[in-house]
């Protein structure tokens, strides 16, 4: 196993950076939902928040500090579980 002595120091500016987006999306997506947008509530909700879990995972999670096989899987990851629902809409809109 390697050690891993390589220290990150982010500064505490940049969370609350990133805790004040995220208040901002999370009452962009209660504002959405006294407007009617028709179909797009539900893909405004999704959009803001894969946003909001992107924001968590970099940051919070420090996603941008690990290896680059997990910068790589993760996105990937996301994108799988996108193409599953895309395609699950699908089907349930050609029924």
């Amino acid at each position: 196993m390697e050690n891993h002595n390589h220290t990150h120091i982010i500064p505490y500016k940049t969370y609350l950076y990133i805790l004040a987006g995220l208040i901002a999306l999370t009452l962009i997506s209660v504002g959405v939902t006294h407007v009617e947008v028709g179909e797009f509530s539900i893909a405004t909700a999704l959009v803001l928040a894969s946003i909001k879990s992107i924001l968590v995972i970099v940051y919070f999670m420090h996603l941008k500090f690990d290896n680059k096989i997990l910068q790589i899987a993760v996105p990937a990851i996301f994108i799988l579980v996108g193409l599953v629902l895309f395609i699950t809409f699908l089907d349930y809109n050609f029924r």
